[in-house]
Order: C-alpha cells, then sequence, then structure tokens
C-alpha cells in the first residue's frame, strides 16, 4: 500500500538514529527511574519528582506509538516488534489499582523495549526464537540422558545415600545440582566416594556429557541458527541494493551493515583456537 509523502516523511524521521538513540536513551532512563521506585526508601528521597519523570517518559513513548500508527498505517500491525512495543505501553496505561493493581509491577516490561530498538538485540532474539525447535530436541535429549543415569544413580547408591539417590525424583534433582557444577565435589561427589571409591568415573562422565556436550550442542544450534537468518538478512539486502526500482531505507541498510560486521566477529572468534 503505497504512502502519502507525509506519512513516507514522518516514518522516514522516526526511523533516523537521532530519534532511535533519544527513544533508547529514554528506555534506559525510565528503567532507571522504575529500579529506584521499587525502594520506598529511596523512592521518598527523590520525591514526586520521579513519577513526573516517569509519566513525561511515558507521554513520549505514546506519543512515538501514535506517530507510528499515523507513519505506518495498517502496516503497523504486521510488524511483530511494533506489536510488542505497543502491548508494553499499554500496560502502562492501565490504572494500577484496584483489581489491576498486580499491572503496577508489569511496569518494568518497558526496559524490555530497548530489544526492539537496538538492532544488534533485536537479531539476537529473533536468532532465538528460531532456534526454539532445535534447542526443544536438545532438551529431549538431555532428558532421556538424565533419566538414564538417574535410573542408574537410585539403583547403585540410592540405598546408603536415599537423601540424594533415594528415588528417582531425588536422583534427578541431584543430577541437576551435579550438571551446574554447584557444591558439586565436596556437597556431593566426595561424600558417595568415601563409601563407593569408584563413583567418580560415574559421575565425571554424566558431567563430561549432560553438561560441557549438551552446552556445546545448545550453543551450536543458536549460531547456527544466527548465521542463517544473516544469511537470509544479507541476502535481501543484495536485492534491495541491486534493484534501482526499490527505496532502502537508510536505517536499513545500517542494520544490515551493522549485523554483516558482528556475524563476521563471530566467525572469526568460532574459528581462531582458544590461546
Amino acid at each position: 500500500m503505497p504512502k502519502s509523502g507525509y506519512r513516507e516523511r514522518l516514518n522516514t524521521w522516526l526511523e533516523r538514529p537521532v530519534a532511535q538513540w533519544t527513544i533508547t536513551f529514554l528506555i534506559v532512563v525510565n528503567g532507571v527511574i522504575l529500579g529506584i521506585q521499587a525502594s520506598d526508601s529511596r523512592a521518598e528521597y527523590f520525591g514526586d519528582g520521579l513519577n513526573v519523570l516517569d509519566q513525561l517518559i511515558l507521554a513520549v513513548f505514546v506519543l512515538e506509538i501514535i506517530l507510528k500508527l499515523i507513519a505506518q498505517g495498517r502496516d503497523f500491525f504486521r510488524n511483530r516488534w511494533n506489536l510488542f512495543d505497543f502491548f508494553v505501553v499499554a500496560i502502562a496505561l492501565v490504572p494500577a489499582s484496584g483489581p489491576f493493581a498486580v499491572l503496577r509491577v508489569l511496569r518494568i516490561l518497558r526496559v524490555l523495549r530497548i530489544i526492539s530498538v537496538v538492532p544488534r538485540l533485536r537479531f539476537i532474539v529473533e536468532a532465538l526464537l528460531h532456534a526454539i525447535p532445535g534447542i526443544a530436541s536438545i532438551g529431549i535429549l538431555i532428558l532421556i540422558i538424565f533419566y538414564v543415569f538417574a535410573v542408574v544413580a537410585t539403583g547403585l547408591y540410592g540405598e546408603s545415600f536415599p537423601d540424594w539417590f533415594g528415588s528417582l525424583g531425588r536422583s534427578m534433582f541431584t543430577l541437576f545440582q551435579i550438571m551446574t557444577l554447584e557444591s558439586w565435589s565436596m556437597g556431593i561427589v566426595r561424600p558417595v566416594m568415601t563409601v563407593f571409591p569408584f563413583a567418580w568415573i560415574f559421575f565425571v562422565l554424566f558431567i563430561l556429557v549432560a553438561t560441557f556436550t549438551m552446552l556445546n550442542l545448545f550453543i551450536g544450534v543458536i549460531v547456527e541458527t544466527m548465521q542463517t537468518l544473516h544469511a537470509r538478512s544479507v541476502e535481501r539486502g543484495e536485492k534491495l541494493e541491486t534493484d534501482p526500482g526499490q527505496t532502502v531505507p537508510p536505517i536499513l541498510v545500517n542494520e544490515l551493515r551493522a549485523l554483516r560486521a558482528e556475524m563476521q566477529e563471530i566467525k572469526q572468534r568460532l574459528q581462531d583456537p582458544p590461546k
């Protein structure tokens, strides 16, 4: 749907770096204000000025949403990040009293708007969302590994250490603690080794499989997804840049260049062996 002249100029102005950085600065300031207001003593120290500043920043956010609606029209609701911003700002406008008092806590969601404003953060979140199917598959695999090791641990150590391995549920919880490397040696493994000297083989094998291997699989899936999204962005950007009939917004070109540089840096770090 073609935009009229003033709407196109308004949309271009909203996408200018100055406007984007101004919104980013206000989001950060608003996050600091909400953090101060969470403490009654600090809020009393600053007085009502914090509430006034908070309302002024909220008014700027509302004005931004209104201007985007005017500039983009129905296209505004086709962008998921616009819907996210709209939802966050709408929650802040609900009166935080009576049955809606619980929504007062959700004001901190305004800080999450920085994700939609900063291109690199937005790219990372989109990569995580696209990686959910792969992460879910790894989650199922690690659940199977937990179940197998928990059954073995219950059979081997359940009678001597019922508090840790007395049942399947307790064994899985203990193994989860070991996987996080929280007091796994002095807190669990060494006491078990006083009764079963070779128990370290079982626990070290579990840590190698569940902690290091699975963690690297998670990282690998996310990095691969980021590379795929980057390749798609580059392809779309190249098509736009080579099409003389297509107008590319300056902010889109800057985002593509930033993503290229970031992905190149990630690839370089993955290829260079640790010193």
